[in-house]
């Protein structure tokens, strides 16, 4: 039986071979030093949002003992589009904070961490605070910000609908690269602060009370896991956009093919499945069917689909 080392070997290989493709393919004399400028910030955005998501996929799915919820339930997704619309209904298209992709940047992601954190803390305040609790909140918060946007959005001009109608899919072709360097910090100090509950998360993928019963400080350690989870999930939707459906197809297809319990290789082989997902659907969807469609549609088509495979085999079993 082939090792977990190997197999995470096996797909670091992959990937390099993939971004060595999605490089160098169409590269000539004539437009190699405009073609790499433009590819290299590309495909390091890709890597990016695609470990963010994979990352916290992983960590999430394991707090909440769960395999077919991603972090999406928690609606930062749809608090993104909200605070997009927002700003495009009170200031319009041409202002200040939507034109400096930075200060836009930093914006949706410090708005998104805050109502992570005040929502975590509201609900983790009593003891005995069921995850599922959260979940529920997320889930209504989320339904809440997406009618609000969808209510602004029908009532603005619309030609600036256009401007936030390009924020609500996922985009890998205009990364800005001041952006891109300062998601690169935050998402490298943030999974680098993980790893110290590397160890934990083995005993929490258990269960609460098998946790519990094993010195976790279950609350405590669930909190700040949450937290990261919020930071990545944020730092991925202001990069490019929401992708509803990639974590919990990475996750799940990591799971069965590392066939372990040991989070130091399911969350660097999901970041690595992750990868070669988006660095391949952007290389087909670039050099094969010409942009003919998003790559962020064809994975929510995927992943749709696989969910309800999953939901009928559960219920099945």
């Amino acid at each position: 039986m082939m090792g977990y080392r190997k197999k995470t070997c096996i797909l670091f290989t992959s990937l390099f071979i993939l971004i060595a493709l999605f490089i160098l393919i169409g590269l000539n004399s004539r437009n190699w030093q405009y073609a790499l400028s433009r590819r290299i910030p590309e495909v390091i955005g890709i890597v990016l949002t695609g470990s963010s998501i994979a990352f916290s996929s992983m960590i999430f799915q394991t707090i909440t003992n769960n395999r077919i919820l991603t972090p999406s339930v928690l609606g930062l997704d749809f608090l993104y589009i909200f605070i997009q619309t927002l700003i495009v209904f009170i200031f319009g298209s041409s202002t200040l904070i939507r034109t400096n992709e930075k200060l836009n940047f930093l914006l949706a992601v410090g708005s998104m961490a805050l109502f992570s954190v005040i929502l975590f803390r509201i609900l983790f305040k009593r003891e005995g605070s069921n995850i599922f609790f959260l979940l529920l909140f997320g889930m209504v918060f989320g339904t809440f910000f997406q009618s609000l946007s969808s209510f602004m959005q029908m009532i603005i001009d619309p030609n600036e609908f256009m401007v936030i109608q390009n924020r609500m899919f996922a985009s890998f072709n205009n990364i800005n690269t001041d952006i891109l360097w300062l998601a690169l910090f935050i998402m490298v100090a943030t999974m680098g602060y993980t790893y110290r509950f590397l160890a934990k998360l083995d005993t929490l993928s258990l269960g609460r009370e098998n946790a519990i019963n094993l010195g976790v400080e279950y609350d405590e350690v669930v909190r700040s896991l949450l937290i990261i989870v919020s930071i990545l999930v944020s730092v991925s939707t202001a990069l490019v956009g929401p992708i509803t459906f990639l974590g919990l197809l990475v996750v799940n297809i990591t799971r069965g093919f590392l066939n372990t319990y040991k989070h130091s290789y399911l969350l660097s082989g999901s970041m690595l499945i992750s990868s070669i997902t988006l660095v391949g659907g952007q290389l087909i969807a670039g050099r094969i069917i010409n942009f003919a469609t998003p790559i962020s549609v064809i994975i929510n088509f995927i992943g749709g689909i696989y969910l309800i495979y999953i939901l009928l085999r559960e219920a099945k079993a």
